[in-house]
């Protein structure tokens, strides 16, 4: 939360300025970051409401919780605000543009815009800082795109779009302070608008995903394929499925085979000593379903796509050498062979 607290006092002071400035220019760019401004510290309340309302206790009504509030708010982030900040800027701009105005004091909204710059420059450096403790290896494009947790994303998105709306505000109040045209500035204006538009589409396209419901990272899926069949208990994995309910919370379901001749005490022994290790392998596995079956090799054709897949990965990086499709994949802990894997499912 220490970027989006940060993104929110620094907006909320920029709004204060670029309105004074707007009140001392008439500028329709510094109106349209104005609004812009004021609408990225309401997008940072909403984010901390949405986190804070997440945290409450399960309902009846609500068995797995609130975490999904979160992508909510960013949902209602992007789509509500994000979009009324682009429609009012793109009208005004073009208002100007039909109905052009001398900009008056210009020097006034330079010392502004510059000032705004920094601002949000020191915003999106703690949202980068935040981001680089999660991010891994994974490019930006990759982390806007796959991060489970929605806050992220939408202040540095914001922050982005905001420094170059600064850009675009400098270069329409410059052009028509130089030129005595209003029209630049109303066209810096429209600029501005469909920057805000296209960074509400982005944000709207991930969160929608998210709110929908997300599986876990292919990664995550690995350690949980791991703890599943690593040890004694199961004999292989028929199907898994993963949903994120939360940013920090996920439900794995999953259909495993257990030997013919283990007792009922002795399977729900192991699947007891399974989801233990589960959750140690990923603390957030908060939900754990497993369904024990006998595995029987005309259930070949049933097996997840996903689970061969990551199996044969598993045994490529053990062995340094990839199962090639078609070959049965060799017995994990005394369990039975696995089927073979069809050519049409090999990566």
């Amino acid at each position: 939360m220490r970027a989006v607290l940060a993104a929110f006092a620094a907006n909320l002071g920029i709004a204060v300025v670029k309105f004074a400035a707007f009140l001392l220019t008439g500028s329709a760019s510094m109106l349209a970051e104005s609004v812009h401004s004021v609408a990225d510290p309401a997008n940072e309340l909403l984010l901390i409401i949405g986190r804070g309302r997440s945290r409450r206790p399960r309902s009846e009504e609500l068995p797995f919780g609130f975490g999904r509030e979160r992508y909510f708010y960013g949902f209602v982030v992007s789509v509500m605000l994000f979009t009324v900040g682009a429609t009012f800027s793109v009208y005004d701009g073009v208002h100007k543009i039909v109905s052009p105005e001398p900009v008056r004091s210009p020097v006034v909204a330079f010392v502004v815009l510059a000032l705004s710059a920094v601002l949000e420059s020191f915003s999106l450096r703690t949202g980068i800082a935040e981001a680089n403790e999660v991010r891994g290896d994974r490019s930006w494009v990759s982390f806007i795109r796959r991060t489970k947790a929605p806050e992220l994303p939408v202040v540095l998105l914001e922050d982005l779009a905001a420094l170059i709306g600064l850009v675009f505000a400098f270069t329409g109040v410059g052009l028509s302070a130089l030129t005595g045209n209003g029209r630049w500035d109303g066209a810096g204006s429209v600029a501005i608008g469909i920057l805000l538009a296209t960074a509400a589409a982005i944000l709207a396209i991930e969160t929608k995903s998210l709110l929908i419901g997300e599986s876990a990272s292919a990664d995550m899926q690995q350690l949980i394929l791991d703890a599943l069949e690593d040890g004694p208990e199961l004999s292989r994995v028929i199907h898994l499925r993963t949903v994120h309910i939360g940013p920090d919370s996920l439900l794995v379901a999953a259909k495993v085979a257990v030997r013919p001749g283990d007792t009922a005490e002795q399977i729900v022994a192991g699947i007891d000593v399974v989801e233990q290790r589960v959750r140690a392998a990923v603390p957030i596995a908060s939900t754990i379903y497993l369904e024990p079956d006998i595995y029987r090799p005309s259930q070949a054709d049933r097996t997840d796509p996903s689970i061969r897949a990551a199996l044969r990965g598993r045994l490529s990086r053990r062995r340094g050498r990839a199962v090639p499709p078609g070959r049965a994949v060799p017995p994990v802990n005394g369990g039975p062979a696995r089927p073979p894997i069809p050519p049409e499912d090999a990566p």
